[in-house]
């Protein structure tokens, strides 16, 4: 029993280290290789591709190509089995409607988020039946070539209007569109014991949901910012001014981080991924900024809620606040 619970762990481990080198390398190693190959006899390989990408060019913002095999890979499970996360389900979403689900907090890797909505390990469809969950992340990643093959087999979206606005107006019903809606500047608030949420000023989501007359759903992932300890650098710091630079120029931060072995190894933290109860909301193709300010008021008051209501289940003592900025 207890060799077979070792071995559990180490396919555990190895699982979260794929997950970890595809989330740090996987793109570059892609990059480096088509350069590489364009200055070899196989110099034809890279070219047809490339002029194939250039023609396939719009495919990640017309619902890609996912697949269920890739969703349903067993590493998944295991790397859920890490943490291990959880799905938490509040209230129904109706397979006749279209759902935004903005998706909380970033921290360092977004670990709830992929596991829960990225991937079919922690049971979503099984959950929501007739609902499809539909993770949006960086756009420019889906430049990459190679590496973009490889995203939309697993299901992701490029966080981009028209990407959004195609899967909840000509996919049909039944869609959750997923939003780490604070993004990288959200990850550089993420440390242990920390439930900071960049939302004041992220309204874009809630006028698609607007424009589109999809409902808003607030989720909140608890532990997520426990799985990394980040180097948090000052407000005004020479090394903060570097990082927004580099967040403004690239699209995502680099964060200093380490984890529990080797330093990039996350803690054995568990991640529980709460989805809230939807907030109803109308069609109006030419919102006003008093409705897209009403539903954002809505949505923040949801997800604080939500916060409060589960935070000790989620084990977080009851004096554990939520920070909205």
């Amino acid at each position: 029993m207890e060799k077979k619970s070792s071995w559990k762990g180490f396919i555990e481990s190895i699982s979260v280290i794929q997950f970890i080198l595809t989330f740090l390398f996987l793109g570059v190693l892609c990059v480096v290789l088509m350069v590489y190959l364009m200055f070899t006899s196989l110099w034809i390989l890279p070219t047809l591709y490339l002029s194939w990408q250039i023609l396939d060019w719009h495919t990640p913002e017309r619902g890609g190509r996912r697949t269920a095999f890739v969703r349903n890979w067993r590493v998944w499970k295991h790397l859920k089995d890490y943490f291990p996360t959880k799905l938490v389900k509040t209230a129904e979403l109706s397979p006749s409607k279209n759902y935004i689900l903005g998706c909380h907090p970033h921290g360092i890797m977004s670990v709830g988020a992929f596991t829960c909505f990225g991937t079919e390990s922690c049971g979503f469809t099984e959950a929501f039946p007739g609902v499809r969950s539909c993770l949006a992340v960086l756009g420019g990643l889906f430049r990459i070539p190679l590496f973009r093959e490889y995203i939309m087999r697993i299901g992701l979206y490029p966080v981009s209007k028209r990407s959004i606005e195609h899967l909840l107006t000509r996919s049909g019903v039944g869609n959750a569109v997923v939003i780490v809606t604070g993004g990288a500047e959200e990850s550089l608030f993420s440390s242990p014991g920390v439930n900071t949420v960049v939302m004041k000023n992220r309204k874009g989501f809630v006028k698609l949901a607007l424009e589109n007359g999809a409902d808003l759903v607030p989720v909140y992932s608890f532990g997520e910012t426990d799985t990394f300890r980040q180097v948090v650098l000052s407000e005004g710091s020479l090394g903060r001014k570097a990082q927004a630079i580099f967040k403004q120029v690239v699209g995502f931060a680099p964060c200093l981080f380490k984890g529990e072995r080797w330093f990039l190894m996350p803690y054995r933290s568990p991640v529980t991924t709460v989805v809230g109860s939807p907030i109803t909301v109308p069609k109006a193709p030419s919102p006003t900024q008093e409705q897209v300010d009403h539903y954002h008021q809505l949505y923040i008051e949801a997800l604080t809620t939500l916060f409060h209501k589960h935070k000790t289940s989620c084990g977080l003592a009851d004096t554990h606040q939520i920070c909205i900025i």
